[in-house]
């Protein structure tokens, strides 16, 4: 798979974790303000209903004032909202988060609201239960200690005990403020609960062990987070699959339809989706393909219609034969025949050149190699076969400096000779081949001082077994494979070959263009 399907999918992931991190950051902070608001309402309770159940609180708790606030008065008072004072109405205690603290409130036996304010809650809520305890068992006698203490505690839902075994003493840090105030407030470590010391005026200590604090990731709280965030994964998950499914379906439903002779479907896949790539790469494959047999039809028709002349001609030698009366009569069917076969031959070599170029091209074994050298010696060659002709080559300092490119020379020289020998067909007397390269790209020229290809027929002189009429006609030779050939070497080169008009010579410029250095893994 192509690395763009996995950074697009492990874009998609990440963006969908972090879009769902924000979600449970949200759901969590939710979650806990509504909890924080119970818990601080709850926690305080049982303190507040002690209070409110006692007479004449401020009177009897005057002493809480230096520890903490707390007044009594009319509603009007305490600048409450409508909700605030329909539940204080219902009796149920009211915490309210302000500026100058937290506000717990409740209502009295006498009607008026009772409010105390906190500035940290479950540290001043847990001192003032000590300071109550403290008073309370100060004011009871010895005997009576033990059972004040116990139902105290089932009141204000905390548990007691007397510090009479050395191995429950708390640190010297918290004795010291035991011993200065009276009163010490500290967290046990190993479960997180809040304990106060209370030393009464005998020097008798009492332990008081409060309920937890409010603990923000409470397992539940956890629980519910894990399941919402694998629950939404899960579904994020299921429904990309199901979209990667969905596309992988449609390239299945359409190999099948190809599978079936319908060559001309292709993969419907937007852009953005994860299997654009392979969409794209399927369609590609899709197209070579019915390339491949359009080719291949067109192939065996221009073929059968190739082979029937030659054949035609061996069929008539050979009968010819039967009725020769001399030698040299007999020598000529006889030569005729060769000819006809040597043209079998050499039609079968261009076939079979041109299948292998088509259906993907030769193994390449690309080599750094002069180009000016082969030019030169297709010029010699040609020159040979073509004497009447002139056959020139023009190759200036700056293409010899770059001379040298990645290529496959046996096929690179037979695209030059096959041009070279194109135009030696057609021309009046003269070829020139020019040579123009620099750092990045090569190019060759071949111009003759033939009658030139009407631009409109351009592209079709190198589609396979194409044939022009007037100037470029079957009497001139070849079998309309040549320039096909052409095209598919330097296609594999990673170039193109095209045709136009020679301004020099006035006939028919054919150009091979092609990168001068192509990495060796790029060829396919």
């Amino acid at each position: 798979m192509p690395l763009k399907f996995f950074l697009k999918l492990y874009a998609r992931l990440a963006g969908l974790t972090a879009l769902v991190v924000f979600l449970c950051v949200l759901l969590f902070t939710g979650i806990n303000s509504v909890r924080s608001q119970f818990w601080h309402e709850r926690f305080p309770e049982p303190l507040m209903r002690w209070l409110a159940a006692a007479p004449a609180p401020l009177q009897q708790y005057h002493w809480l004032s230096s520890t903490v606030d707390l007044r009594m008065g009319a509603a009007s008072r305490f600048n409450l909202s409508p909700v605030a004072l329909e539940r204080l109405g219902y009796g149920q205690v009211v915490g309210i988060d302000s500026d100058v603290g937290y506000r717990v409130l409740v209502t009295g036996l006498s009607g008026e609201i009772l409010q105390l304010r906190l500035n940290e809650p479950y540290r001043d809520v847990s001192e003032t239960i000590g300071l109550i305890f403290r008073w309370h068992l100060d004011s009871a006698s010895a005997d009576d200690r033990l059972n004040v203490a116990s139902q105290m505690a089932r009141s204000l839902n905390v548990q007691v005990q007397t510090l009479d075994d050395a191995d429950l003493l708390p640190d010297s840090d918290v004795l010291d403020q035991v011993a200065e105030r009276g009163l010490a407030f500290y967290t046990d470590e190993s479960d997180g609960c809040g304990r106060v010391i209370v030393q009464l005026s005998d020097g008798e200590l009492y332990r008081i062990d409060m309920p937890a604090g409010f603990d923000p990731w409470a397992w539940p709280v956890v629980l519910l987070l894990v399941l919402v965030l694998g629950g939404v994964l899960a579904v994020a998950v299921f429904l990309a699959l199901r979209e990667v499914d969905s596309n992988l379906r449609t390239v299945e439903s359409v190999a099948v339809r190809i599978a079936r002779g319908e060559m001309s479907a292709r993969v419907q896949a937007g852009e953005g989706t994860l299997v654009t790539r392979l969409a794209s790469s399927f369609n590609g494959m899709a197209e070579h393909i019915q390339r491949l047999v359009q080719v291949q039809r067109e192939m065996i028709h221009a073929v059968s219609h190739e082979l029937r002349t030659p054949v035609a001609r061996i069929r008539f030698g050979v009968q010819m034969i039967e009725d020769c009366q001399d030698e040299a009569a007999l020598q000529r069917q006889l030569d005729g025949i060769d000819g006809d076969i040597q043209e079998l031959d050499e039609l079968i070599d261009e076939i079979l050149t041109y299948a292998r170029l088509e259906q993907g091209g030769p193994v390449f074994s690309l080599q750094e190699t002069s180009i000016t050298d082969i030019v030169r010696q297709v010029v010699s060659e040609q020159q040979m076969v073509r004497p009447e002709l002139s056959i020139e080559g023009n190759i200036d300092e700056v293409s010899e400096r770059w001379a040298l490119s990645d290529i496959e020379p046996r096929y690179l020289h037979r695209a030059i000779q096959n041009l070279v020998g194109n135009a030696g067909r057609y021309a009046a007397g003269k070829v020139l081949v020019s040579c123009h390269f620099d750092e990045d790209n090569c190019r060759v020229d071949v111009e003759d001082d033939g009658p030139g290809i009407p631009e409109e027929d351009w592209e079709k002189v190198f589609t396979a077994f194409a044939r022009l009429d007037d100037s470029r006609t079957r009497t001139s030779g070849g079998y309309g494979l040549g320039l096909s050939i052409v095209r598919r070497i330097l296609y594999w080169h990673g170039g193109h070959a095209f045709v136009s008009r020679s301004d020099t010579l006035g006939g028919a410029k054919f150009s091979l263009v092609w990168p001068r250095k192509k990495p060796v893994d790029s060829i396919v």
